[in-house]
């Protein structure tokens, strides 16, 4: 029979932990890890988006394009905000559309380099932002996984378990944050913006920073029920022998 207080903790670490898994999903599908605001300039829009699409993933091309028109960068995804190539919008006041490439997995594991060197630093932290993530997902469908079949057999002694997995978890997204802006930080010292040029965190990155206390707060009650079980088991048994 399990106490009151500990099926209620099960019941609010399930709706975190899901609530976590919803919030780290999206962010990894979306591309607004980190957007740049351009002032307006002359640029030639047309030759700037054709090196956009053609870059083959070579950084420094790409991040240029990214700095001068109002571009987003995220775990799979980069993009600028270029006009609209429909014939009803004309200038001098073009409807802007959003272009996006995306990283293939083989361009994940591209080395990087500086100065004709590969930079080992940026590459495993290129590697790590996106990586990280998805460990985390694979821990929180493991650990529920490991909450079903315990269900199945009414034993609340994996749940110990649960709370270790998604403790893990949290610390996969956490990382995966880290990763992603000290990697952006070392982007600016190998390519710097043009002057003018502003970056900030974008909501997708927020809402991944949001899935790491989400986690931890689920992994916190899912220790606490389990540690707080066993001792209220191990003192009824005790109690029963004497």
């Amino acid at each position: 029979m399990v106490d009151n207080r500990y099926a209620t903790a099960l019941v609010i670490g399930s709706v975190l932990s899901l609530l976590a898994t919803v919030y780290l999903s999206v962010a990894v599908g979306t591309q607004q890890w980190y957007q740049y605001s351009s002032p307006p300039e002359g640029v030639n829009v047309s030759v700037l988006r054709a090196e956009f699409i053609n870059s083959e993933c070579d950084e420094q091309i790409y991040s240029k394009t990214i700095f001068q028109l109002n571009g987003t960068l995220g775990l799979w995804w980069r993009c600028i905000l270029v006009p609209s190539q429909s014939h009803w919008y004309k200038l001098p006041d073009p409807k802007m559309e959003t272009l996006c490439v995306s990283f293939t997995l083989s361009q994940q594991f591209i080395s990087k380099y500086k100065n004709s060197e590969e930079d080992l630093l940026r590459t495993y932290l290129w590697r790590c932002q996106f990586l990280l993530p998805l460990v985390s997902l694979a821990l929180v469908f493991l650990s529920g996984l490991v909450g079903f079949c315990a269900c199945l057999c009414r034993s609340f002694t994996p749940t110990f378990g649960v709370g270790v997995l998604h403790l893990l978890a949290g610390l996969g997204s956490l990382g995966s944050v880290c990763c992603f802006l000290v990697g952006v930080d070392l982007l600016h010292q190998y390519t710097t913006p043009p002057e003018g040029v502003e970056g900030s965190m974008g909501w997708s990155l927020y809402l991944a920073l949001i899935s790491f206390p989400l986690q931890m707060m689920a992994a916190a009650l899912f220790l606490w029920a389990a540690r707080s079980h066993r001792k209220t088991y191990t003192r009824m048994t005790a109690y029963r022998v004497a």
